[in-house]
């Protein structure tokens, strides 16, 4: 079977089911893994690269209310990878090729390649997707295996933080404007042990003022802009030193959001984990390096 991927997270699953093998194509933004990079891409962005976070908010704005794409699709490059099939999305418009222009150019393939989209909302619905690919590959056992891990996993983290007290949390996904974190990450924040206090279960994610997040005080500030890694994550919190400041949390962390929570992979498990240890450091263990920055020094030092 020849896959074309054009969701990162989709490929991070496809090569966590061992089928690595049969992808022949991804977008420009699949880094993970490696192995990935290396393969034909198939979109490119049409926001400018080097732009301030303001900035990029303001031109994702303008082209969504002007019914524009975001990334474009190489069709041609699809037509020569003959794929089987497509994988995509319709959950996120900002985060990939709309569904419905590439149900267009896979009709008009000579591979007549199957579309699935996969659009989870909730971390079970994430895990679910491993069950909807193998079903499309015939990946049934690796799926079986990589579900009961996470589960495993899962479970750890539950019993760590069990009784604990639950701290509470503003996780924000972005902090020009800030964005309450939403889908998945609400429910990451319960099993992690703590209170979200502006993201709702499921729903997407969605703007809140300055002023929002300080009237709920949370004890816990956790910066995990969209697509950013750790350190970038980080240098954008210092940016907004001033107002974290005057939230007033004990602790403020930046995470490296596009591997552990921006997309809905597999990886979601080891942001759960992350995300326990903020919450819980003395229940939980750290995560390896380059995944977590705390700035609780930085932003708030009279608090420590």
């Amino acid at each position: 079977m020849r896959i074309a991927s054009l969701v990162p997270s989709a490929t991070e699953l496809l090569f966590a089911l061992d089928l690595g093998d049969s992808v022949v194509a991804v977008t420009h933004e699949c880094d993970h893994p490696a192995d990935a990079a290396e393969l034909p891409q198939l979109t490119r962005s049409v926001i400018p690269e080097g732009l301030e976070a303001v900035e990029i908010d303001r031109a994702v704005r303008t082209h969504t209310e002007a019914g524009q794409p975001l990334y474009e699709l190489d069709s041609e490059r699809l037509h020569e990878a003959e794929p089987d099939l497509i994988v995509t999305q319709a959950l996120c418009a900002v985060c990939a090729v709309s569904v419905d222009a590439v149900r267009t150019v896979a009709e008009e393939l000579p591979s007549r390649p199957s579309v699935v989209s996969l659009d989870p909302t909730t971390l079970g619905e994430v895990l679910g997707d491993a069950l909807t690919l193998a079903q499309a590959t015939g990946a049934e056992a690796a799926a079986e295996r990589l579900l009961r891990d996470a589960s495993d996993r899962i479970d750890r983290v539950e019993a760590a933080v069990n009784e604990a007290i639950r701290p509470r949390v503003a996780a924000l996904e972005w902090l020009d404007p800030p964005f309450a974190g939403g889908h998945w990450v609400p429910q990451m924040i319960e099993l992690a042990g703590g209170e979200d206090l502006l993201g709702r279960p499921g729903e997407r994610s969605h703007t809140v003022s300055w002023e929002e997040v300080r009237e709920v005080r949370p004890e816990v500030v956790v910066c995990m802009p969209c697509g950013y890694g750790a350190e970038r994550s980080a240098a954008e919190a210092g940016d907004h030193r001033e107002e974290l400041e005057r939230v007033g949390a004990r602790v403020v962390a930046a995470v490296d959001a596009s591997a552990y929570f921006s997309r809905p992979g597999p990886r979601l498990v080891d942001g759960l984990e992350l995300l326990a240890h903020v919450l819980h450091p003395d229940r939980v263990e750290a995560p390896p390096p380059g995944r977590l920055i705390r700035l609780d020094s930085l932003i708030a030092p009279a608090l420590r």
